[in-house]
């Protein structure tokens, strides 16, 4: 069994488009459209501030900025519900799986942690409200870097706090991206493959792929 178990939260434990499916009805039916918008401008945003080598803003500002433009490429949606779309995203949904999967590996004796470039405020309330507080043994925040994933020293962070090689790591993510940092980081990588998407990075492959994270206790 790894020595430590490192969770991306965005999309691997939390469901990102939960926020756009509460307010669905409101929304109309672009809502989809909206939601897909919001987190691919997201990433890219964190990407672009990396790049730039800037953190004027952290991740939630990144968060705030996404959705305002989503608005703009989607008129049809009703902008007054911005507010409520980000309290929303505060307090997302875990997948189902998610609470079950944690516990069975903390009952064997695993040590959990999630590294997010979430800023620690989302990350604090995000784990809070979907009843997982008890199950994480650190939260890591790219906010402490001054740069977001794939910056190999996000993924240092896990490796310093617990004094360990990058290879006693099994690193899991739905992000093929977030994957592919992680594995040239060193990490053993799980590729959660929630869409079935194709692989994006084959040089940089994961050592496993699972649907979602039911099948992750089972692995060797």
């Amino acid at each position: 069994m790894p020595s430590l178990y490192v969770f991306d939260a965005y999309g691997t434990l939390f469901d990102v488009h939960a926020a756009v499916a509460r307010h669905a009805g409101s929304l109309g039916p672009d809502a989809r459209a909206l939601s897909e918008i919001w987190r691919r401008k997201q990433l890219e945003y964190s990407w672009v501030r990396s790049l730039m080598g800037t953190t004027a803003y952290d991740f939630w500002q990144l968060t705030e900025h996404a959705l305002d433009y989503a608005f703009a490429k989607v008129p049809s949606a009703d902008r007054a519900l911005r507010q409520k779309l980000l309290e929303a995203y505060r307090d997302l949904d875990c997948f189902e799986e998610v609470p079950a999967t944690l516990r069975t590996l903390k009952e064997r004796g695993a040590r959990l942690a999630i590294l997010s470039n979430g800023s620690h405020d989302m990350l604090a309330r995000a784990v809070r409200s979907a009843g997982l507080a008890d199950l994480f043994d650190e939260v890591f925040s790219a906010q402490d870097c001054g740069v977001y994933k794939t910056a190999p020293a996000v993924y240092e962070l896990a490796t310093t706090a617990f004094r360990l090689y990058p290879d006693a790591v099994s690193f899991q993510s739905s992000n093929r991206w977030d994957i592919a940092g992680a594995t040239r980081f060193g990490f053993r990588t799980v590729w959660i493959n929630r869409g079935e998407e194709p692989d994006e990075y084959r040089d940089l492959p994961p050592n496993a792929v699972l649907k979602d994270l039911r099948g992750l206790p089972t692995l060797g």
